[in-house]
């Protein structure tokens, strides 16, 4: 997963989002990346981007 935020002073929130998505799933952290950027679509503060497999 690559995760893009709009500031990283946002990350400690972030990360408790996304720990808490996959406790509930049960389903364990995959591995990821976090970078900041100037500007995402629709002006949003965070974009993850993932791929998986089933």
């Amino acid at each position: 997963m690559t995760v893009f935020v709009k500031d990283l002073n946002t990350f400690a929130t972030v990360n408790q989002v996304y720990q808490k998505f996959f406790d509930d799933l049960g389903a364990g952290y995959p591995a990821r990346s976090c970078v900041e950027v100037a500007r995402l679509p629709k002006d949003a503060l965070v974009e993850i981007e993932a791929i998986a497999q089933r």
